[in-house]
């Protein structure tokens, strides 16, 4: 395992280096200046404003620039808002899109595991109906979709809920909804045909020979080797939720990441485009990274058949 984590380190360390510099190549690719929109600049003024952002060196130094400040995690002043760091704009935003993602993660998790059991359980009947109708429209309905959708019916119509900003738990609600909802609807169904095939397994009709109860065969035998699949496609799910942030972040109006990554883009802002799209890479991989490790620990196969690849 030791041979095996260290090798996806390095795997990761690579990842991230190619995802800098193309980061770094479609940047530098973009025609133009984030200071040409300055009507009232000069051209006097606006190369002093290169020059302090660094953007009158060549791009082979701007790009070494760009990797020391990877390095020391200082990503430098914003361009759009001179006064505040890109660090402080992470600081200030990261936290509230983690939570958000969290929460997103956690009831998508659950809630998609307890339809998909329920599904298997009931096959055939009109559980099984009901839960693949709601996966099905959960994955049909883009996440932004249902975003307007419960905005309109259930904020601007009935009242039943607040909308935009983040002040309380119940701003949660809307927003973390939309967002689970595709995720769970995969969990779901993954979860359901797993269960199915595993409810079939030689073991598990022993264990039901010895007399167990059907709680315990499920709880017990059955859901661990059932979620394997789902465990799987967890990085995957991961980064759908907490990149999918960005669009929601900004129809509810939560001040997180989403919403000075968006703006970065319109003002040309490379400092901030570039630290967050760093953040979050870094971010994703070792949230990938941690997956394979649980993965690992769930299924002892994988450590026999590392330890028997080396």
């Amino acid at each position: 395992m030791l041979r095996y984590t260290l090798k996806r380190l390095l795997i990761m360390l690579i990842t991230l280096w190619i995802i800098v510099t193309l980061t770094f190549v479609l940047m530098v690719s973009i025609p133009g200046s984030p200071f040409n929109s300055e009507q009232s600049s000069n051209e006097t003024v606006q190369a002093n404003l290169e020059k302090h952002y660094n953007l009158d060196q060549p791009y082979h130094i701007q790009y070494l620039l760009y990797i020391k400040s990877i390095v020391t995690l200082d990503f430098g002043p914003s361009i759009s808002q001179p006064n505040q760091t890109v660090n402080d704009l992470l600081g200030r935003g990261f936290p509230i899109s983690f939570e958000l993602g969290i929460v997103t993660i956690f009831v998508a998790v659950i809630s998609g595991i307890i339809l998909g059991i329920l599904a298997a359980l009931r096959h055939n009947g009109i559980i099984d109906y009901l839960a693949m109708g709601i996966a099905v429209l959960g994955i049909s309905i883009p996440n932004f979709i249902l975003a307007t959708l419960l905005i309109q019916k259930l904020a601007v119509e009935r009242e039943l809920l607040p909308v935009a900003t983040w002040a309380g738990p119940e701003y949660m609600v809307l927003p973390v909804i939309a967002l689970a909802t595709g995720p769970m609807a995969i969990i779901a169904r993954l979860t359901r045909s797993t269960m199915l095939d595993v409810l079939t397994q030689d073991y598990i009709k022993m264990a039901r020979a010895k007399g167990l109860s059907p709680w315990k065969i499920i709880f017990k035998h059955a859901l661990r080797n059932a979620l394997m699949p789902v465990v799987t496609i967890m990085g995957t799910l991961l980064a759908g939720i907490l990149t999918g942030t960005f669009v929601i972040e900004k129809i509810f109006a939560i001040p997180g990441m989403g919403k000075y990554f968006v703006e970065s883009i319109n003002h040309r802002d490379y400092p901030v485009i570039m630290g967050t799209t760093v953040f979050y890479s870094a971010f994703l991989i070792v949230m990938l990274f941690l997956v394979d490790i649980v993965y690992g620990l769930l299924d002892p196969r994988i450590k026999v058949h590392q330890k028997d690849g080396e």
